[in-house]
């Protein structure tokens, strides 16, 4: 996976990395609906930004449509896949096989993405042993073996929040640098370490604040007294 620093050094700005997969979410959409070509101005909009912002973060992959034609839609789905770095098979750990552990392991997106589960991990002995979505359940004892037996680049972390950073340790300890986690707490990792945090409660508090306001909540109706 691509660190910071790499698409850094390429000249690629942060805000354009984050940009990448939601145009290449919508290419997907498009190629699966049989579109060759597309405008700037479509593929803006269905990926939820303005077309300026579009055509400047696709020229950083030396991508620049053809006049009156657009952009050719295969062809910028394996730019952008390569740039990512998902025209590789990327072998994922998930760590915590709860309801979220089971839901991502069945996910059937990652395989056509890059990503491939290759191992699930979980403390519970009544877990461990279970069959899930073909991979067998292995103890937590043994996280370190089977990262490296699996060739796992990639740790998902769903377990509880009091286990996370233990965890966390110990897989940066045999050599993983990329983490996407979703327990309710920061990690402390170092600097060579990409975590992305997926908070879910976190994103509907934002929802609820906004339906509250939307609703006149309690400070409109504070503020109307």
């Amino acid at each position: 996976m691509k660190s910071p620093s790499q698409s850094r050094d390429r000249g690629i700005p942060e805000a354009t990395v984050a940009r990448l997969p939601l145009y290449l979410r919508a290419l997907h959409g498009m190629a699966e609906r049989g579109i060759a070509t597309v405008s700037s101005e479509d593929l803006a909009l269905a990926a939820g930004v303005n077309s300026a912002k579009l055509r400047k973060d696709l020229s950083h992959l030396g991508s620049y449509g053809t006049r009156g034609v657009g952009y050719d839609v295969e062809y910028l789905v394996y730019q952008i896949s390569r740039e990512l770095g998902l025209t590789q098979d990327w072998a994922v750990a998930i760590v915590g096989v709860g309801n979220l552990g089971r839901a991502l392991a069945n996910y059937g997106g990652f395989v056509s993405r890059g990503f491939r589960v290759a191992a699930l991990v979980d403390a519970d002995p009544e877990v461990v042993g279970d069959t899930i979505a073909g991979l067998n359940v292995e103890h937590i004892d043994e996280l370190e073996a089977v990262i490296k037996r699996r060739g796992v680049s990639i740790v998902v972390l769903a377990t509880p929040a009091a286990a996370a950073q233990e965890v966390c340790d110990r897989v940066i300890s045999v050599g993983v640098t990329s983490i996407l986690n979703f327990a309710p707490v920061v990690l402390s990792v170092p600097e060579s370490v990409d975590v992305r945090k997926v908070d879910l409660s976190i994103e509907l508090q934002i929802l609820a604040f906004h339906e509250q306001r939307k609703a006149g909540g309690p400070l409109m109706a504070m503020d109307s007294q």
